[in-house]
């Protein structure tokens, strides 16, 4: 690391969000580079490990030369480890400040009607291993309320892209990949994106968003890319990797949270019925968004300050 730092003599160091290196970022200290951690955030959970090495995270925080929260309860979990206060300076999420592609809209609309147009269609995003199966479940009882409903299904990693493949077939739904290019017909159940590099265009394409990682223990993952196109959003009981964010998005109104697959399959099915109540949630979400964006901007700021200082 010292070799690295030496030879390349960088005017900064950026560490981003849970990314807390000590060796690095003593080391950086010492050949006087100042370091950042941007986009900070540290959940309950994590705050508890690294109380475990207490000595060891104190240093480190205090070796930093600022901290970024993006919330101010991880400004003060930070605090509570050992940084200080002075070196804490909240931004806000750059997650917030999402940037939508000027041809999604057109790309949106094309997907759209390769799914069947007019059809209900709700997408499980970034799912993880084991949630797959439930999510199975509540669409089984979901089209039996509402027969015609499609369910896309959105694997978090590729390497499990062929097995969920496999689950959907095994639970009886006839099944389209992304990968075939085939439109969807009337029997078709779910569409799996068997994809990298297109959830932003599902979620935009889907008038209902469950997002993954959240009905099992993994934390969830970020609602804000459906949020910010105005889709209702819903997500299980797990979502400790994204605490403030969906705390903020509950608190106004701009999404639901279910602590069961039936909670899941009631909640999609009334929302999937009523366009009104679904919109109404949607466009709550993307006004947060929008009212929250600028978290870049006041990091860019603090990166100059660095820099010149």
């Amino acid at each position: 690391v010292r070799r690295f730092l030496i030879a390349f003599q960088p005017r900064l160091l950026i560490l981003v969000e849970t990314e807390i290196w000590p060796n690095l970022i003593y080391y950086a200290k010492l050949e006087g580079v100042p370091t950042l951690l941007a986009n900070a955030r540290l959940s309950l959970r994590s705050a508890k490990g690294y109380h475990r090495v207490a000595g060891l995270t104190r240093d480190a925080l205090r070796n930093l030369t600022m901290i970024a929260p993006h919330a101010e309860a991880d400004a003060e979990r930070f605090h509570t480890l050992g940084a200080r206060p002075e070196k804490i300076e909240v931004t806000g999420s750059i997650k917030f400040d999402v940037h939508l592609p000027g041809s999604l809209l057109e790309r949106v609309d094309v997907l759209r009607r390769e799914w069947g147009g007019q059809r209900p269609v709700w997408i499980a995003a970034s799912t993880h291993e084991g949630e797959d199966e439930l999510i199975l479940q509540a669409h089984a009882s979901i089209r039996q309320a509402l027969p015609e409903a499609l369910l896309v299904l959105v694997p978090r990693h590729p390497e499990r892209f062929e097995r969920v493949g496999q689950l959907v077939e095994e639970a009886g739904f006839k099944l389209v990949k992304r990968t075939q290019q085939l439109p969807c017909d009337d029997d078709t159940a779910v569409f799996l994106g068997d994809t990298m590099g297109e959830l932003t265009l599902f979620l935009g394409a889907s008038d209902i968003a469950f997002i993954g990682g959240s009905l099992v223990p993994h934390g969830g993952h970020n609602i804000l890319e459906a949020t910010a196109q105005g889709v209702a959003v819903v997500f299980g009981p797990h979502m400790f990797n994204f605490n403030e964010i969906s705390e903020l998005f509950l608190h106004h109104q701009a999404a639901v949270q279910v602590d069961s697959v039936a909670a899941l399959a009631d909640q999609v099915s009334r929302w999937l019925s009523d366009a009104s109540e679904r919109s109404r949630v949607g466009e709550a979400g993307r006004e947060l968004v929008e009212q929250n964006r600028g978290a870049l901007d006041r990091l860019t700021q603090l990166v100059d300050r660095l820099l010149v200082s």
